[in-house]
C-alpha cells in the first residue's frame, strides 16, 4: 500500500473528530501504563505512528515518529521529529540510538513473514544494546474471526507466534501478556479515561475483556 492509499484508509476508518477522545485514552494508557517501562531521559521512536495517539502522550526525552503516511506530520507535537518512511527503513531514520521502539496495531498490516522478519531486523539496528522494542497489538488466538474484518490485515499472529519471531531474530521476551488491551476503541466497551484508568488497574479485568497482546522484547547488551 502506497503513501496515498494509506492516507485514503486512515481518513476512511479513522474519523478526526474521533481523535480528542482517542487521545483521552492514550494519555491513560500511557500514564498508567506504558510509562513504566520509559525513562524520563529516554529516546522512544514510534513507528506507524498514525496520529500521533501514543508519541503525543508519552514522556519521553526524544520522540521520534515513523509512518508512510504524510498525513501524520500534522497531528504531532512539536517535540515529535516525524519520518516518512516504510518501517522496514527504520534502520536508516535512527541507528543504535533508541532506548524505545513503539508499534501498536501495526505487525498484522505486513503482507508476510519474511517482510516481518525484516522489520524485526531493522528494530534491532535502531534500538541500542538493551533497548526495549514493546509492542501491542490484536491476537488471533481471541479474535478468530474479528482479525480478518479489517481489509489491511494480513498477517495472522499470536502472543507466542510473535514470542517466537522475536526469539529467532535474536530479541529476549520479558513480558509477554496474552490479554491486555481490548480489540477496538470502536466497539461497544465504555472509553471514558476514567474507565480506561480503572481497568488498567484491574488484570483481572484484562482476562476477561483483552483481546490485544502486550510483548516487551529487549534487544541483549
Amino acid at each position: 500500500m502506497n503513501s496515498d492509499e494509506l492516507s485514503e484508509l486512515y481518513q476512511i476508518r479513522f474519523a478526526q473528530e474521533e481523535l480528542p477522545r482517542k487521545n483521552a485514552i492514550w494519555r491513560e494508557i500511557c500514564g498508567g501504563f506504558l510509562n513504566h517501562f520509559v525513562q524520563p531521559n529516554d529516546t522512544v521512536v514510534d513507528v506507524a505512528c498514525g496520529y500521533g495517539e501514543f508519541i503525543n502522550n508519552i514522556q519521553a526525552g526524544k520522540k521520534v515518529a515513523v509512518d508512510l503516511n504524510p498525513d501524520a506530520r500534522k497531528f504531532l507535537h512539536d517535540d515529535v521529529a516525524f519520518h516518512q518512511c516504510a518501517a522496514t527503513e527504520l534502520g536508516s531514520v535512527v541507528h543504535g540510538s533508541a532506548d524505545i521502539v513503539f508499534t501498536s496495531n501495526f505487525l498484522e498490516h505486513l503482507p508476510d513473514k519474511p517482510t516481518l522478519e525484516r522489520f524485526l531486523d531493522q528494530v534491532m539496528l535502531a534500538l541500542r544494546p538493551g533497548g526495549r522494542y514493546l509492542i501491542l497489538g490484536p491476537n488471533l488466538r481471541y479474535l478468530p474471526g474479528e482479525y480478518w474484518d479489517f481489509y489491511d490485515h494480513h498477517l495472522g499472529l499470536t502472543h507466542l507466534s510473535l514470542g517466537e519471531a522475536l526469539r529467532l531474530r535474536g530479541f529476549q521476551i520479558e513480558r509477554n501478556i496474552d490479554r491486555f488491551l481490548p480489540y477496538t476503541t470502536q466497539g461497544a466497551l465504555p472509553t471514558h479515561p476514567l474507565l480506561v484508568r480503572a481497568y488498567l488497574k484491574v488484570p483481572l479485568a484484562w482476562r476477561l475483556l483483552g483481546k490485544q497482546f502486550f510483548i516487551v522484547a529487549r534487544k541483549p547488551d
